[in-house]
């Protein structure tokens, strides 16, 4: 119903935060062999708005979602906004936490990997 909707707004807050961390790297000297935050939080917009696009497209696939107003089937009738704000809360909450949960695993793996070639670097 909407539940693509959440992993949007996931996608918008990241590339809101990505600019201004763009803008802060800017003004500050950054380390050299590191990926600059922003570049991380690049990746968090793309994942989210990849999972929103497909979440949107199996929506579009089902009916739910319409070319015309209010564009969500769901939307029309009273009773049924109680279950769409339910799956909002529940599976589209449940997306987003989920590609948090692989972005942040990536920044273990990429802070690891930085670590190990900053450590190569010293020793050569």
């Amino acid at each position: 119903m909407a539940c693509f909707l959440v992993p949007t707004a996931e996608a918008v807050i990241a590339g809101v935060s990505k600019k201004v961390a763009k803008n802060n790297e800017k003004k500050h000297e950054t380390k050299e062999g590191k990926i600059p935050f922003s570049t991380k939080l690049g990746w968090l917009t793309k994942m989210s708005a990849f999972g929103a696009i497909l979440l949107a497209f199996e929506h579009v696939w089902h009916g739910e979602v319409v070319p015309f107003f209010p564009f969500l089937t769901n939307a029309v009738n009273p009773k049924n906004r109680a279950e769409m704000f339910t799956e909002m809360a529940t599976t589209g909450v449940l997306m987003a936490a989920l590609i948090l949960v692989v972005w942040i695993g990536m920044l273990v793996v990429v802070h690891f990997a930085e670590k190990k070639a900053a450590k190569e670097v010293t020793e050569s």
